[in-house]
């Protein structure tokens, strides 16, 4: 799959190809994740910021009705870039529920006019601790990417897979084994790429014909540690401040911009730090954007061609 998702054009600009997701605001499906922010709120903060599109959030935030989640989303000007699809892969008998899902998600993203769909090969609904497949199950696995892919074009969608904490698709062998076994596209999640073992800027390097779409984060690797030797679960790591700013944690996300920029990418970058309000609801204009808007400025310094903010780890 070629990584130049919008094609046709020249290769737009950084900053007009910025997404973001409400899980910056957040806002989460995930049991007891905080207080979730609504959307007008939400997207008119996106807007002020410049991020010209959002990903969908949880089920049903944006609503179900397709012509009001559209005329909501004109009215703060922002496109529907697609959204996040936890779906089980590794199981034969949950390939007709899969595939339906992912039926289901593409018809509503097209309708909307998004082109993505996010793969997480989750072990359940549940979203149950990540397990070691068998060779069978991955197998299994790389049989039905490509009838994702099918599933998905079927109402103009790209379906992309997204390597993901807690998913049977998260370290990095796992990951090394999609790419040698499949011909998926991927979404470049820095953040959750570097919680499995995984090097983004390696993969942006090594790997840019299959990155398709990408989320940008940045990681503290410290707390990143405490999540990994299982101190913290994920939900505890976000409240410990694992998700930082860009350019305020440990990866080097400057260069994998840089980088695929250089490969030719033209697809989306989204602005994605999983964050949790967990106290009160803060004042408009304040709480979560500060931190959204630290990305937006690290960004743009990027696209400017000057020097990035200065990270974390050389601060410290």
């Amino acid at each position: 799959m070629s990584n130049a998702a919008r094609t046709g054009s020249a290769q737009p600009a950084i900053l007009e190809r910025l997404a973001a997701g409400p899980i910056s605001w957040g806002v989460c499906e995930v049991p007891g994740w905080g207080i979730q922010l609504p959307p007008e709120r939400v997207l008119s903060e996106m807007r002020s910021l410049g991020i010209v599109a959002t990903e969908a959030g949880p089920d049903g935030y944006l609503g179900y009705d397709t012509e009001l989640t559209r005329a909501l989303l004109e009215s703060h000007g922002l496109e529907l870039v697609g959204g996040f699809l936890p779906v089980v892969l590794h199981d034969p008998a949950q390939l007709d529920a899969s595939l339906a899902k992912v039926r289901r998600t593409a018809s509503l993203f097209t309708a909307l006019g998004a082109r993505f769909i996010n793969s997480a090969a989750v072990v359940d609904e549940g979203w149950s601790a990540r397990i070691e497949l068998t060779d069978a199950q991955w197998d299994h696995l790389l049989a039905v990417l490509p009838l994702l892919d099918q599933a998905a074009a079927e109402h103009g969608v790209v379906h992309v897979l997204h390597p993901h904490w807690r998913t049977v698709v998260e370290r990095e062998e796992d990951v090394k084994r999609v790419l040698d076994g499949s011909n998926v596209g991927i979404c470049l999640d820095t953040g959750h790429l570097a919680l499995g073992g995984s090097d983004p800027l390696e993969i942006a390097r090594s790997f840019a014909d299959r990155v398709a779409h990408v989320h940008l984060k940045d990681v503290d690797n410290a707390v990143a540690a405490r999540l990994r030797s299982g101190e913290l679960d994920l939900v505890s790591a976000v409240k410990a401040g694992i998700f930082q700013p860009l350019g305020a944690g440990d990866i080097p996300v400057d260069e994998v911009v840089l980088s695929l920029e250089q490969a030719g990418y033209t697809g989306w970058y989204v602005l994605e730090q999983d964050t949790a309000i967990v106290d009160a609801v803060p004042p408009p204009g304040q709480g979560p954007i500060d931190d959204v808007r630290r990305s937006v400025e690290f960004l743009q310094a990027i696209a400017a061609g000057t020097a990035p903010i200065v990270s974390a780890a050389e601060g410290r």
